[in-house]
Protein backbone atom coordinates (compact mmCIF):
# COMPACT_ATOMS: atom_id res chain seq x y z
CA UNK A 1 0.00 0.00 0.00
CA UNK A 2 1.79 3.58 -0.67
CA UNK A 3 2.49 5.70 2.05
CA UNK A 4 0.71 8.60 2.68
CA UNK A 5 3.59 11.01 1.30
CA UNK A 6 3.30 9.24 -1.97
CA UNK A 7 -0.36 9.31 -1.91
CA UNK A 8 -0.02 13.08 -1.30
CA UNK A 9 1.98 13.31 -3.98
CA UNK A 10 0.04 11.60 -6.08
CA UNK A 11 -3.22 13.52 -5.76
CA UNK A 12 -0.60 17.00 -6.42
CA UNK A 13 -0.47 15.45 -9.74
CA UNK A 14 2.86 14.96 -12.04
CA UNK A 15 5.75 16.25 -10.71
CA UNK A 16 6.88 19.80 -12.65
CA UNK A 17 10.11 20.53 -14.15
CA UNK A 18 12.01 23.54 -12.53
CA UNK A 19 12.11 26.80 -14.76
CA UNK A 20 15.18 28.79 -14.07
CA UNK A 21 14.34 31.76 -11.77
CA UNK A 22 16.59 34.12 -14.43
CA UNK A 23 14.06 33.37 -16.60
CA UNK A 24 11.20 34.07 -14.56
CA UNK A 25 13.09 37.16 -13.46
CA UNK A 26 12.94 38.29 -17.09
CA UNK A 27 8.89 38.12 -17.30
CA UNK A 28 8.58 39.75 -12.95
CA UNK A 29 9.93 43.04 -12.65
CA UNK A 30 7.71 43.97 -9.96
CA UNK A 31 4.09 43.62 -8.33
CA UNK A 32 1.73 41.79 -11.04
CA UNK A 33 -1.93 41.80 -11.24
CA UNK A 34 -4.09 38.68 -11.62
CA UNK A 35 -4.30 39.18 -15.55
CA UNK A 36 -0.80 40.38 -15.78
CA UNK A 37 -0.01 36.80 -14.34
CA UNK A 38 -2.42 35.35 -17.01
CA UNK A 39 -1.31 37.32 -19.82
CA UNK A 40 2.67 36.08 -19.10
CA UNK A 41 1.40 32.73 -18.50
CA UNK A 42 0.02 32.19 -22.02
CA UNK A 43 1.97 33.53 -23.36
CA UNK A 44 4.72 31.59 -22.04
CA UNK A 45 2.46 28.78 -23.31
CA UNK A 46 2.17 30.14 -26.91
CA UNK A 47 5.90 30.26 -26.91
CA UNK A 48 6.63 26.40 -25.08
CA UNK A 49 4.10 25.04 -27.75
CA UNK A 50 5.36 27.09 -31.03
CA UNK A 51 8.85 26.10 -30.43
CA UNK A 52 7.39 22.51 -29.56
CA UNK A 53 5.77 22.32 -32.76
CA UNK A 54 9.45 24.15 -34.23
CA UNK A 55 11.08 20.83 -32.68
CA UNK A 56 8.56 18.06 -34.10
CA UNK A 57 9.33 19.82 -37.82
CA UNK A 58 12.87 19.33 -37.11
CA UNK A 59 12.58 15.77 -36.60
CA UNK A 60 10.32 15.44 -39.76
CA UNK A 61 12.30 17.05 -42.10
CA UNK A 62 15.96 15.95 -40.63
CA UNK A 63 18.02 18.86 -39.96
CA UNK A 64 17.41 22.16 -37.41
CA UNK A 65 16.15 25.87 -38.82
CA UNK A 66 18.42 28.18 -40.38
CA UNK A 67 20.97 24.92 -41.15
CA UNK A 68 21.72 24.20 -44.36
CA UNK A 69 19.41 21.56 -46.24
CA UNK A 70 21.02 18.26 -47.30
CA UNK A 71 21.21 17.55 -50.73
CA UNK A 72 18.87 14.05 -50.42
CA UNK A 73 16.43 15.92 -49.22
CA UNK A 74 13.99 18.02 -51.17
CA UNK A 75 11.09 19.30 -48.44
CA UNK A 76 11.83 22.66 -46.40
CA UNK A 77 10.09 24.87 -44.23
CA UNK A 78 7.55 26.60 -45.86
CA UNK A 79 6.14 29.40 -43.19
CA UNK A 80 3.49 28.88 -40.88
CA UNK A 81 -0.29 29.26 -40.27
CA UNK A 82 -2.21 30.61 -37.45
CA UNK A 83 -4.51 28.59 -35.51
CA UNK A 84 -7.10 29.16 -32.48
CA UNK A 85 -6.94 26.40 -30.16
CA UNK A 86 -9.11 26.10 -27.16
CA UNK A 87 -6.80 25.62 -23.79
CA UNK A 88 -7.40 25.26 -19.98
CA UNK A 89 -6.49 28.61 -19.92
CA UNK A 90 -9.27 30.05 -22.75
CA UNK A 91 -7.97 30.39 -26.64
CA UNK A 92 -4.75 30.60 -27.82
CA UNK A 93 -3.72 31.99 -31.31
CA UNK A 94 -0.72 29.94 -32.14
CA UNK A 95 1.59 29.49 -35.40
CA UNK A 96 1.52 26.28 -36.74
CA UNK A 97 5.20 25.25 -38.87
CA UNK A 98 4.30 24.00 -42.75
CA UNK A 99 6.58 22.14 -44.96
CA UNK A 100 6.61 22.51 -48.93
CA UNK A 101 5.30 19.57 -49.49
CA UNK A 102 2.55 19.55 -46.73
CA UNK A 103 3.77 16.19 -45.38
CA UNK A 104 4.09 17.55 -41.70
CA UNK A 105 1.37 15.77 -39.33
CA UNK A 106 1.82 17.71 -36.21
CA UNK A 107 1.38 15.29 -32.71
CA UNK A 108 1.27 17.96 -30.20
CA UNK A 109 -1.76 19.36 -32.20
CA UNK A 110 -2.99 17.07 -35.13
CA UNK A 111 -4.21 18.96 -38.15
CA UNK A 112 -8.03 19.75 -38.04
CA UNK A 113 -7.30 19.68 -34.09
CA UNK A 114 -8.74 22.76 -32.42
CA UNK A 115 -7.96 21.71 -28.89
CA UNK A 116 -5.13 21.84 -26.93
CA UNK A 117 -5.12 19.04 -24.37
CA UNK A 118 -6.47 18.96 -21.24
CA UNK A 119 -9.20 21.35 -22.52
CA UNK A 120 -11.21 18.02 -23.02
CA UNK A 121 -10.63 16.68 -19.69
CA UNK A 122 -12.24 19.94 -18.32
CA UNK A 123 -15.49 19.41 -20.23
CA UNK A 124 -15.93 16.02 -19.59
CA UNK A 125 -15.66 16.72 -16.00
CA UNK A 126 -18.08 19.30 -16.02
CA UNK A 127 -20.45 17.46 -17.84
CA UNK A 128 -20.07 14.42 -15.32
CA UNK A 129 -20.82 16.53 -12.41
CA UNK A 130 -24.12 17.38 -13.76
CA UNK A 131 -23.83 20.49 -15.66
CA UNK A 132 -26.24 19.98 -19.13
CA UNK A 133 -24.43 21.08 -22.31
CA UNK A 134 -26.03 24.88 -22.09
CA UNK A 135 -24.69 25.49 -18.84
CA UNK A 136 -21.10 24.51 -19.96
CA UNK A 137 -21.49 26.43 -22.33
CA UNK A 138 -22.31 29.78 -20.33
CA UNK A 139 -19.65 28.62 -18.12
CA UNK A 140 -17.04 28.70 -20.52
CA UNK A 141 -17.84 31.68 -21.92
CA UNK A 142 -17.93 33.44 -18.78
CA UNK A 143 -14.53 32.17 -17.47
CA UNK A 144 -12.59 32.09 -20.15
CA UNK A 145 -13.73 33.90 -22.82
CA UNK A 146 -14.57 31.16 -25.13
CA UNK A 147 -17.40 30.87 -27.09
CA UNK A 148 -17.73 26.84 -27.98
CA UNK A 149 -21.27 25.19 -29.64
CA UNK A 150 -23.36 22.87 -27.78
CA UNK A 151 -23.05 20.80 -30.83
CA UNK A 152 -18.74 21.13 -29.92
CA UNK A 153 -19.77 19.90 -25.96
CA UNK A 154 -21.83 16.86 -27.29
CA UNK A 155 -18.68 15.49 -29.38
CA UNK A 156 -16.38 15.97 -26.74
CA UNK A 157 -18.63 13.91 -24.33
CA UNK A 158 -19.21 11.27 -26.89
CA UNK A 159 -15.77 10.38 -26.92
CA UNK A 160 -16.38 8.70 -23.45
CA UNK A 161 -18.43 5.83 -25.05
CA UNK A 162 -15.29 3.84 -26.30
CA UNK A 163 -14.21 4.17 -22.70
CA UNK A 164 -17.56 3.21 -21.70
CA UNK A 165 -18.41 -0.06 -24.20
CA UNK A 166 -14.96 -1.25 -23.25
CA UNK A 167 -15.97 -0.67 -19.26
CA UNK A 168 -18.89 -2.86 -19.73
CA UNK A 169 -17.32 -5.90 -21.32
CA UNK A 170 -14.01 -5.84 -19.42
CA UNK A 171 -13.59 -8.92 -17.64
CA UNK A 172 -14.70 -9.30 -13.92
CA UNK A 173 -13.60 -11.46 -11.23
CA UNK A 174 -14.82 -15.51 -10.69
CA UNK A 175 -16.19 -15.31 -7.35
CA UNK A 176 -18.38 -12.20 -6.07
CA UNK A 177 -19.48 -13.03 -2.24
CA UNK A 178 -21.92 -10.23 -2.00
CA UNK A 179 -23.72 -8.86 -5.08
CA UNK A 180 -26.53 -5.84 -4.21
CA UNK A 181 -28.76 -4.83 -7.24
CA UNK A 182 -30.78 -1.84 -7.39
CA UNK A 183 -32.18 0.36 -9.68
CA UNK A 184 -33.01 4.11 -10.27
CA UNK A 185 -35.60 5.71 -12.66
CA UNK A 186 -35.19 8.10 -15.43
CA UNK A 187 -36.66 9.84 -18.50
CA UNK A 188 -35.25 8.58 -21.36
CA UNK A 189 -36.79 9.93 -25.12
CA UNK A 190 -37.35 6.71 -27.17
CA UNK A 191 -39.31 7.06 -30.62
CA UNK A 192 -40.07 10.71 -29.99
CA UNK A 193 -42.22 9.40 -26.71
CA UNK A 194 -40.29 10.55 -23.68
CA UNK A 195 -40.90 7.33 -21.37
CA UNK A 196 -39.57 6.18 -17.78
CA UNK A 197 -37.37 3.59 -18.06
CA UNK A 198 -34.97 1.95 -14.83
CA UNK A 199 -31.51 2.06 -15.36
CA UNK A 200 -30.06 -0.92 -13.11
CA UNK A 201 -26.72 -1.29 -11.44
CA UNK A 202 -24.94 -4.02 -9.96
CA UNK A 203 -22.67 -3.52 -6.89
CA UNK A 204 -20.01 -6.29 -6.32
CA UNK A 205 -18.29 -7.36 -2.85
CA UNK A 206 -15.13 -9.12 -3.61
CA UNK A 207 -13.64 -11.92 -1.31
CA UNK A 208 -10.98 -9.07 -0.15
CA UNK A 209 -13.94 -6.86 1.11
CA UNK A 210 -13.33 -4.05 -1.57
CA UNK A 211 -16.30 -2.58 -4.21
CA UNK A 212 -16.76 -2.44 -7.60
CA UNK A 213 -19.33 -1.44 -10.16
CA UNK A 214 -20.17 -4.58 -11.85
CA UNK A 215 -22.25 -2.99 -14.86
CA UNK A 216 -25.65 -1.04 -15.58
CA UNK A 217 -27.91 -1.97 -17.73
CA UNK A 218 -31.26 0.17 -19.13
CA UNK A 219 -34.46 -1.58 -19.54
CA UNK A 220 -38.36 -0.51 -20.00
CA UNK A 221 -40.04 -3.00 -17.67
CA UNK A 222 -38.21 -5.81 -15.46
CA UNK A 223 -38.93 -9.60 -15.44
CA UNK A 224 -37.19 -12.90 -16.05
CA UNK A 225 -36.07 -12.48 -19.46
CA UNK A 226 -33.98 -8.92 -18.81
CA UNK A 227 -32.41 -10.56 -15.68
CA UNK A 228 -31.21 -13.65 -17.07
CA UNK A 229 -29.66 -11.25 -20.07
CA UNK A 230 -27.77 -9.58 -17.15
CA UNK A 231 -26.53 -12.75 -15.47
CA UNK A 232 -25.53 -14.16 -18.22
CA UNK A 233 -23.70 -11.15 -19.58
CA UNK A 234 -21.93 -11.56 -15.91
CA UNK A 235 -21.10 -14.93 -16.70
CA UNK A 236 -19.80 -14.11 -20.19
CA UNK A 237 -17.42 -11.57 -18.38
CA UNK A 238 -16.23 -14.44 -15.98
CA UNK A 239 -18.22 -13.89 -13.22
CA UNK A 240 -18.62 -17.92 -11.85
CA UNK A 241 -20.19 -17.48 -8.35
CA UNK A 242 -22.27 -15.22 -6.51
CA UNK A 243 -22.58 -16.50 -2.97
CA UNK A 244 -25.17 -13.74 -2.03
CA UNK A 245 -27.36 -11.85 -4.23
CA UNK A 246 -29.26 -8.69 -2.36
CA UNK A 247 -32.39 -6.55 -3.78
CA UNK A 248 -35.71 -5.32 -2.91
CA UNK A 249 -38.24 -7.01 -4.77
CA UNK A 250 -37.22 -6.78 -8.39
CA UNK A 251 -39.54 -8.44 -10.71
CA UNK A 252 -38.33 -11.65 -12.01
CA UNK A 253 -34.88 -11.77 -10.70
CA UNK A 254 -35.02 -15.11 -8.78
CA UNK A 255 -36.15 -17.46 -11.28
CA UNK A 256 -33.65 -15.59 -13.73
CA UNK A 257 -30.95 -16.31 -11.03
CA UNK A 258 -31.92 -20.04 -10.47
CA UNK A 259 -31.42 -20.67 -13.85
CA UNK A 260 -28.08 -18.71 -14.07
CA UNK A 261 -26.47 -18.82 -10.58
CA UNK A 262 -28.45 -21.90 -9.11
CA UNK A 263 -26.29 -21.82 -5.85
CA UNK A 264 -26.57 -18.61 -5.12
CA UNK A 265 -29.02 -17.24 -2.45
CA UNK A 266 -31.14 -14.55 -3.19
CA UNK A 267 -31.92 -12.43 0.01
CA UNK A 268 -34.21 -9.59 0.42
CA UNK A 269 -33.38 -6.29 1.77
CA UNK A 270 -34.68 -5.81 5.47
CA UNK A 271 -34.57 -2.71 5.60
CA UNK A 272 -36.45 -1.69 2.53
CA UNK A 273 -39.25 -4.20 3.88
CA UNK A 274 -39.44 -2.22 7.07
CA UNK A 275 -39.54 0.66 5.63
CA UNK A 276 -42.22 -0.41 3.22
CA UNK A 277 -44.27 -1.91 6.69
CA UNK A 278 -43.90 1.92 8.17
CA UNK A 279 -45.37 3.44 5.06
CA UNK A 280 -48.07 1.58 5.77
CA UNK A 281 -48.59 3.89 9.16
CA UNK A 282 -49.01 7.50 9.97
CA UNK A 283 -45.84 9.29 11.33
CA UNK A 284 -47.34 8.89 15.13
CA UNK A 285 -47.74 5.45 15.24
CA UNK A 286 -43.94 4.72 12.77
CA UNK A 287 -41.95 4.32 15.88
CA UNK A 288 -44.10 2.13 17.79
CA UNK A 289 -44.83 0.39 14.44
CA UNK A 290 -40.83 -0.20 14.17
CA UNK A 291 -40.50 -1.46 17.79
CA UNK A 292 -43.10 -3.78 17.23
CA UNK A 293 -41.79 -5.89 14.18
CA UNK A 294 -37.76 -5.34 15.55
CA UNK A 295 -38.29 -8.92 16.97
CA UNK A 296 -39.29 -10.29 13.74
CA UNK A 297 -36.13 -9.47 11.82
CA UNK A 298 -33.66 -9.63 14.97
CA UNK A 299 -34.66 -13.22 15.57
CA UNK A 300 -32.07 -16.05 16.34
CA UNK A 301 -33.75 -18.11 13.85
CA UNK A 302 -36.22 -18.38 10.78
CA UNK A 303 -38.76 -20.80 13.33
CA UNK A 304 -38.49 -17.99 16.03
CA UNK A 305 -38.48 -14.96 13.29
CA UNK A 306 -41.57 -16.59 11.95
CA UNK A 307 -43.11 -17.16 15.48
CA UNK A 308 -42.81 -13.40 16.05
CA UNK A 309 -44.20 -12.82 13.23
CA UNK A 310 -47.33 -15.08 14.21
CA UNK A 311 -47.17 -13.27 17.69
CA UNK A 312 -47.32 -10.15 15.62
CA UNK A 313 -50.28 -10.88 13.60
CA UNK A 314 -52.29 -11.80 16.90
CA UNK A 315 -51.19 -8.41 18.55
CA UNK A 316 -52.72 -5.20 18.26
CA UNK A 317 -50.64 -4.18 15.75
CA UNK A 318 -51.01 -6.68 13.53
CA UNK A 319 -55.00 -5.99 13.97
CA UNK A 320 -54.05 -1.91 13.07
CA UNK A 321 -52.31 -3.16 9.96
CA UNK A 322 -53.13 -6.54 8.17
CA UNK A 323 -51.05 -5.23 5.61
CA UNK A 324 -47.81 -5.29 7.25
CA UNK A 325 -48.21 -8.85 7.71
CA UNK A 326 -49.66 -9.61 4.47
CA UNK A 327 -45.62 -7.62 3.01
CA UNK A 328 -43.93 -9.76 5.33
CA UNK A 329 -45.23 -12.83 4.50
CA UNK A 330 -45.20 -12.22 0.82
CA UNK A 331 -41.39 -11.79 0.95
CA UNK A 332 -40.92 -14.59 3.28
CA UNK A 333 -39.16 -16.82 1.81
CA UNK A 334 -36.82 -14.17 0.78
CA UNK A 335 -36.42 -13.28 4.06
CA UNK A 336 -35.55 -16.35 5.78
CA UNK A 337 -32.59 -16.87 3.92
CA UNK A 338 -31.27 -14.01 6.64
CA UNK A 339 -31.71 -16.11 9.72
CA UNK A 340 -29.24 -18.87 8.30
CA UNK A 341 -26.36 -16.42 8.41
CA UNK A 342 -24.50 -15.39 11.56
CA UNK A 343 -24.45 -11.67 12.97
CA UNK A 344 -21.11 -11.14 11.04
CA UNK A 345 -22.95 -11.83 7.85
CA UNK A 346 -26.42 -10.25 8.65
CA UNK A 347 -24.48 -6.71 9.00
CA UNK A 348 -23.34 -7.05 5.52
CA UNK A 349 -26.36 -8.40 3.97
CA UNK A 350 -28.90 -6.69 6.10
CA UNK A 351 -29.50 -3.37 3.44
CA UNK A 352 -28.56 -2.31 0.23
CA UNK A 353 -27.61 0.59 1.43
CA UNK A 354 -24.14 0.16 -0.38
CA UNK A 355 -25.48 0.82 -3.90
CA UNK A 356 -28.45 2.82 -2.69
CA UNK A 357 -25.69 5.77 -1.90
CA UNK A 358 -24.48 5.50 -5.11
CA UNK A 359 -27.88 5.50 -6.67
CA UNK A 360 -28.87 8.99 -3.73
CA UNK A 361 -25.40 10.34 -5.49
CA UNK A 362 -26.62 9.87 -9.06
CA UNK A 363 -30.22 11.25 -8.54
CA UNK A 364 -28.49 14.54 -7.46
CA UNK A 365 -26.67 14.64 -10.45
CA UNK A 366 -29.39 14.15 -13.47
CA UNK A 367 -32.08 15.65 -11.16
CA UNK A 368 -31.48 18.91 -13.01
CA UNK A 369 -32.85 17.25 -16.49
CA UNK A 370 -35.94 17.25 -17.70
CA UNK A 371 -34.72 14.17 -19.89
CA UNK A 372 -32.29 12.12 -21.98
CA UNK A 373 -32.33 12.42 -25.64
CA UNK A 374 -31.44 8.57 -25.89
CA UNK A 375 -30.01 5.44 -23.78
CA UNK A 376 -26.57 6.25 -24.62
CA UNK A 377 -26.79 10.10 -23.39
CA UNK A 378 -28.22 8.83 -20.18
CA UNK A 379 -25.39 5.60 -19.99
CA UNK A 380 -22.87 8.04 -20.77
CA UNK A 381 -23.57 10.69 -17.94
CA UNK A 382 -24.44 8.24 -15.13
CA UNK A 383 -20.81 6.29 -16.10
CA UNK A 384 -18.72 9.47 -16.52
CA UNK A 385 -20.38 10.13 -12.73
CA UNK A 386 -19.90 6.80 -11.39
CA UNK A 387 -16.26 6.74 -12.12
CA UNK A 388 -16.21 9.92 -9.95
CA UNK A 389 -17.92 8.13 -7.06
CA UNK A 390 -15.72 4.89 -7.11
CA UNK A 391 -12.21 6.82 -7.01
CA UNK A 392 -12.07 6.38 -3.25
CA UNK A 393 -13.24 2.93 -3.56
CA UNK A 394 -9.82 1.29 -2.55
CA UNK A 395 -10.88 -0.03 0.91
CA UNK A 396 -12.94 -3.16 2.53
CA UNK A 397 -16.63 -2.69 2.94
CA UNK A 398 -17.51 -1.44 6.54
CA UNK A 399 -18.00 -4.84 8.93
CA UNK A 400 -16.24 -7.01 6.20
CA UNK A 401 -13.18 -8.57 7.70
CA UNK A 402 -15.40 -10.21 10.67
CA UNK A 403 -17.73 -11.07 8.10
CA UNK A 404 -14.76 -12.12 5.72
CA UNK A 405 -13.14 -15.48 8.57
CA UNK A 406 -17.09 -16.37 8.19
CA UNK A 407 -17.54 -16.94 4.64
CA UNK A 408 -14.47 -18.99 4.57
CA UNK A 409 -16.69 -21.09 7.29
CA UNK A 410 -19.72 -21.35 6.02
CA UNK A 411 -18.58 -21.72 1.88
CA UNK A 412 -15.67 -23.35 2.60
CA UNK A 413 -15.77 -25.15 -0.85
CA UNK A 414 -16.70 -22.03 -2.54
CA UNK A 415 -15.28 -18.86 -1.14
CA UNK A 416 -11.91 -18.01 -1.62
CA UNK A 417 -9.71 -16.45 1.14
CA UNK A 418 -7.55 -13.27 0.15
CA UNK A 419 -3.73 -13.63 0.20
CA UNK A 420 -2.41 -11.50 2.94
Amino acid sequence: MPSKTKKAAKAAGPELPEIPKELIDQFVSGPMSADAVHAVSMAFKKALIERALGAEMTHHLGYPAGSDKPVDTSNHRNGSSTKTVLTDDGPLRVDIPRDREGSFEPILIPKHERRFTGFDDKIIALYARGMTVREIQGLLREQYGTEVSPEFISSVTDEVMSEVTAWQARPLEPLYPVVFFDALRVKIREEAVVRNKAIYLALGVLPDGTRDILGLWIENTEGAKFWLKVFNDLKTRGVGDILIAVTDGLKGIGEALGAAFPATTLQTCIVHLIRNSLDFASWKDRKALAAAIKPIYTAVSAEAAESELNAFEAGSWGQKFPTVVSAWRRAWDKVIPFFAFPPEVRRVIYTTNAIESVNARLRKIIKTRGHFPSDDAATKLIWLALRNITEDWGRAAHNWKSAMNQFAILYEDRFTRPTP
